[in-house]
């Protein structure tokens, strides 16, 4: 394994006589297989041979006395460097990964899975979400974050848990949020969380009194804003930024074309798999919408080579049904957050103009055609999978044909 990526036998045979030689190569085994690129193999091996030496000259004579080295190694290596926290993190990692690939039980530090907010103070409040309110993952998520918040400001202000929870502190908590430049749908969610964790902490007997009702959210008019399209020319440019010669091209071509021609979401996007694809039939199947039905569409052709092209020539080999994957090792399949961050890339690289710019933004795109082109928002609503005919209200406001008949005078018969 060693000889694939150090051409010279010396190199491979110092790596060898290494004492943790063995494990060094065991670990460049696993890397291989998670698909890292070469420049990060060697790079990972010199710094793994480096810290054997290092914990050697220190006593170390067995594998499970390496753990007790790492903060020594890290710090003397980041002293002779000069680069401060980011160095520590880039020393840090390898080591601490090559020790969990050998060492059993092995936890790296600051890479474990956050303890979930207020699991001590209020504990069982996350299994009620799923067990008793019955609330879908992608919504336990989000009450995650915004307790996160709410428990990093108790720490920040002193106060001591729930206990010593007041109206005052639930109000100057909202402002704060408030005040941080985020939208009101998204203070008034936080609000919304802060409420169901107050009422459970009640009823559970760890708050006195219900303070859910203390929790002023702030007030978001419905049909307030507009959805944030751009133009059919400005989709060309976000298309021809692309450098599909790539394989992450070919990646991002596809799904940029998926969200601007059927206005998917991006978690819709990255839980499509090989399955929902049907070739003989050209037909694309998007199960577990967010209105919890499935929808079928027929496959455009340009979708589909593009598809096909990714396949092909992108797409990693892998036993995993998934069609998107990572393009950065470890190889595995995209997340909803990366199908976003791939659409805001490309929005800010043919510098479009946009609020909040992501996979929305190619989402309303849809839409604003399939108005233009005259459909009632029933079809569309249910082309793009909406629950209630009210969440397609908003478009509405973009149908400028229509609103420009009832200018003139002929409302009535525009509205029949």
């Amino acid at each position: 394994m060693l000889e694939t990526y150090f051409v010279r036998p010396q190199t491979a045979g110092r790596i060898r006589a290494c004492w943790i030689g063995a494990e060094i190569e065991r670990y460049a085994s696993w890397l291989a297989e998670r698909g890292y690129s070469t420049r990060t193999v060697r790079r990972h091996v010199q710094a793994l041979v480096a810290f054997g030496e290092f914990a050697g000259r220190r006593g170390a004579s067995a594998v499970a006395d390496l753990p007790a080295h790492v903060d020594d190694f890290v710090a003397i290596r980041v002293a002779a460097w000069r680069r401060g926290r980011a160095a520590a993190a880039e020393v840090r990692g390898p080591v601490e990964q090559m020790l969990t690939v050998i060492l059993p039980g092995f936890e790296r530090t600051g890479r474990t899975d956050r303890e979930l907010p207020f699991s001590r103070a209020v504990p069982g409040f996350f299994e009620y979400l799923a067990d008793e309110r019955g609330l879908r993952p992608e919504s336990i998520v989000s009450y995650r974050h915004h307790l996160a918040c709410f428990e990093a400001y108790l720490d920040r202000i002193g106060a001591d848990g729930p206990a010593e929870l007041s109206p005052a502190i639930l109000s100057a908590f909202v402002a704060e949020r408030a005040g941080a430049g985020l939208a009101k749908t998204t203070v008034r969610s936080g609000c919304g969380v802060l409420r169901v964790f107050l009422r459970y902490a009640h009823r559970q007997g760890l708050l006195a009194a219900d303070l859910s009702k203390a929790v002023e959210w702030p007030t978001a008019y419905q049909l307030s804003g507009i959805p944030r399209s751009i133009s059919w020319a400005e989709v060309g440019r976000v298309l021809g930024a692309v450098d599909r010669r790539t394989s992450c091209g070919k990646r991002d071509y596809a799904i940029l074309l998926l969200l601007v021609t059927y206005g998917l979401r991006a978690r819709e996007v990255a839980a499509l798999t090989l399955d929902d694809i049907d070739w003989r039939r050209d037909r694309l199947a998007i199960p577990g919408r967010k209105a919890g039905h499935s929808t079928a569409f027929p496959l455009s052709a340009v979708v589909g080579e593009a598809l096909v092209d990714y396949l092909r020539h992108g797409r990693p080999p892998s036993s995993d049904r998934h069609v998107f994957f990572r393009a950065l090792a470890p190889a595995g399949p995209a997340s909803r957050v990366a199908v976003s961050a791939c659409a805001r890339h490309y929005l800010l690289k043919a510098g479009i103009q946009v609020p909040r710019p992501g996979s929305h933004t190619l989402r309303h795109t849809c839409v604003q055609r399939l108005v233009d082109a005259g459909f009632g928002f029933k079809a569309i609503g249910d082309f793009i999978g909406h629950r209630s005919p009210a969440s397609t209200a908003i478009y509405a406001k973009v149908a400028i044909e229509p609103l420009r008949q009832v200018a003139l005078g002929d409302g009535e018969q525009v509205l029949a």
